[in-house]
């Protein structure tokens, strides 16, 4: 930037074209360099190479993946910054060394010579763009940000990090491009990440991180960018053991999908808890009360009470007949191999498949001892002889986990024998059935039962773990679903994140430690977030009113953003509807995307409000364009959705739709929080008064 400008002006004056079309040319031979990159991928022939269809069927696929991985978005600048270090990266400080320039973007691109025209984010060198600062410059003498328009470079901005003569000063660009209206799903923050932020998404595979953010403050985004950072730091362990991303519902998950495929990220699952748990259809639902207890993680001990109850120590003496001899192992030694398996508490299939083997191995000392010399086939044979199977079948049955779970919720005394002293008869009859099904498939089985069939199911066969999950919103989720996450990771690590305050659910946690102990994750570092990005700050100030009832001690976030004018609240006495339609159509005139939150009760009459108004409108999960900009959203779907400018309709009909006052007051708190630009509250009933004071 040339030396009249002033520190901290984002420069796109046309008269200034030096610099900008210099940038400007560097952007044009990257996105040459990166179209040469894709085509050299392109044009291999891998003829000569494989072996069997096998390897070439795998081979494509992964070629396949780099050319998307190599995708040029013209609507996504290759760089979003640049370093401009005093000395070479790596080199001793010496006087009038030249330092090293790099342009920090989304993928690494390399030009014909394989020197490298933008450097890949998650790389080490990128990291001072992040976390350099004038207090800790980091060897930077300046950092460059690029503004777009598009996907054409049309503005800079610098920060001399090493000159004592330049006052810190906060960035225009990097504030316009958090308040760049949002239309379709949810995008990178890549540019944006603030060093707080930085440090958690660089944190090491090994550990389990839990991030405690309020409204704004970027945690799923950073979540989200924690999974490519991982995947680019340890490729080769996750491609083994996988990644996997669980959010609360499939509308966050589709608001979500773009992100990790715009890092060049393609190979990521994502899935509800409830697809996780999936063994049974899920065709019924549970009371409040029913469901508080099945989610109680006191269920898992009743569960392990009840397969291990079809372990049955052997009475009778076992006969192996093997040609004209016949080996005998009396009743007292099989009880003692089978109270051995019963004692080093494996799991139930496990130990089934393993007394057969030892069975085996007793009738095969019989044998040595009468002089014979067996050998691994002859284990083998014997383990695989009717009688030993039979005595097998006998002591040791095989158990189906739904129909063990049918069995705990029909019969009240089989309930009754391994709930004893853990749950009492009130608790029992409450997770009971009233009407007990005939059989698997046709019982309503509740998305509660689906979790409690999956516990059954890990304590007879150990359930796969990945390297590494990341689990949003996961202060919603009961001891039980926590337990059938970390089943998922319980060798692997996770990413926790969420918010206290946005518990919804009856049996949302109390705290990380509780949540993090049912998750198999204690040694979690808890980190918290509370620099709000995203919300202005009259509207989080406005929301927070509602902490001290809903999540007491929990920092407020400080919101960075001032908008005065950002909250507007409209008391219209009687059905508001009207003037909730009039309010759309006030945010409509603005540009970016509007989320119009209602009480789900509430939603099919404002629905035909609308449609009498001729305003078209959205339902969760569907995508926004241009032309269809305003979403209708049940205020149970609003978690982790954010929109430009939010309509909440009556938030006291959003609090009573709720089983209590503090689940209706957090619901009430995600709904007030999902502005990015704006929010209007409608309302003809009185507000909470939590709100009033």
């Amino acid at each position: 930037m040339s030396e009249d400008v002033q520190p901290g002006t984002a420069v796109d004056d046309p008269a200034r074209e030096g610099p900008i079309a210099s940038e400007q040319a560097h952007l044009a031979a990257s996105r040459s360099a990166l179209r040469a990159m894709r085509e050299d991928v392109e044009s291999l022939d891998i003829t000569d190479v494989t072996a069997n269809w096998v390897n070439s069927e795998v081979l494509n696929r992964q070629i396949e993946d780099r050319i998307k991985a190599l995708a040029d978005l013209s609507h996504t600048p290759l760089f979003f910054g640049r370093l401009d270090h005093l000395h070479r990266v790596g080199a001793e400080e010496a006087e009038g060394a030249d330092g090293d320039r790099f342009y920090i973007g989304r993928r690494h691109v390399h030009d014909a010579d394989g020197d490298p025209m933008v450097i890949d984010w998650r790389a080490p060198v990128s990291q001072a763009f992040y976390q350099a600062s004038k207090q800790h410059p980091m060897d930077i003498a300046l950092r460059r940000r690029f503004g777009y328009t598009g996907g054409e470079l049309t503005a800079y901005e610098d920060e001399r990090l090493s000159d004592p003569a330049e006052a810190e000063h906060s960035s225009r660009l990097l504030q316009q491009e958090i308040e760049r209206p949002r239309v379709g799903p949810m995008r990178d923050i890549v540019a944006t990440i603030q060093p707080e932020q930085d440090e958690i998404v660089r944190s090491g595979l090994g550990g389990t991180v839990c991030v405690q953010g309020g409204p704004g403050t970027g945690k799923t985004a950073v979540g989200l960018h924690r999974v490519a950072y991982l995947l680019y730091a340890h490729r080769e362990r996750l491609a083994r053991t996988g990644t996997l991303v669980i959010g609360p519902n499939r509308s966050f998950l589709h608001y979500i999908e773009q992100v990790l495929p715009a890092l060049g990220e393609l190979e990521v699952k994502q899935a509800t808890v409830d697809d996780l748990v999936a063994h049974v259809e899920v065709r019924g639902t549970d009371g409040p009360a029913a469901a508080l207890l099945k989610g109680d993680a006191r269920m898992a001990e009743v569960l392990r009470r009840a397969v291990r109850s079809h372990v049955t120590l052997p009475e009778e003496a076992l006969m192996v007949v093997r040609g004209s001899r016949r080996w005998r192992v009396p009743a007292y030694e099989l009880a003692e191999i089978v109270q051995e398996l019963l004692d080093r508490d494996i799991r139930y299939g496990a130990a089934r498949a393993a007394l057969p083997q030892r069975i085996a191995h007793a009738v095969l000392v019989r044998m040595e001892q009468a002089g014979e010399a067996p050998d691994d086939r002859v284990q083998d044979a014997v383990a695989r002889n009717a009688a030993v199977k039979a005595a097998v079948k006998s002591c040791w049955p095989p158990v189906d986990p739904a129909k063990l779970v049918l069995r705990l919720l029909s019969d009240a005394e089989f309930l009754a024998e391994h709930a004893e002293g853990i749950l009492d008869p009130d608790e029992q009859k409450a997770v009971r059935w009233e009407k007990p099904p005939r059989s698997v498939k046709s019982a309503k089985w509740s998305a509660a039962d689906a979790v409690l069939i999956d516990e059954a199911q890990d304590l007879v066969e150990r359930t796969h773990s990945l390297g590494h999950v990341v689990l949003d919103e996961a202060q919603d989720l009961s001891p039980m679903q926590y337990r059938a996450v970390g089943r998922r990771c319980s060798t692997g690590s996770a990413t926790v994140l969420g918010d206290l305050a946005q518990g919804t659910t009856p049996w949302a946690t109390a705290s990380w430690d509780e949540a993090l102990a049912h998750l198999g994750k204690r040694d979690a570092l808890v980190e918290e977030l509370t620099a709000g990005f995203r919300v202005p700050r009259e509207v989080i100030a406005f929301a927070s009113r509602l902490l001290p009832d809903i999540a007491p001690g929990l920092t407020e976030v400080r919101s960075v953003r001032e908008s005065p004018g950002a909250l507007e609240i409209r008391h219209v006495p009687g059905a508001p509807a009207a003037e909730t339609v009039r309010a759309c159509l006030e945010a409509l005139g603005q540009e970016g995307s509007i989320g119009l939150i209602a009480a789900d009760i509430r939603v099919p009459e404002l629905a035909r409000a609308l449609d009498e108004a001729g305003v078209r409108h959205l339902a969760p999960g569907e995508e926004t364009t241009q032309d269809a900009r305003l979403t209708l959203v049940p205020a149970s779907l609003a978690k982790g959705l954010e929109y430009d400018y939010v309509v909440l309709d009556e938030p006291s009909a959003v609090v009573d739709a709720e089983p209590d006052d503090r689940t209706g007051l957090r619901r009430l708190y995600v709904a007030l929080t999902r502005a990015v630009s704006g929010l209007t509250v409608v309302h003809g009933a009185p507000l909470p008064s939590q709100l009033t004071t």
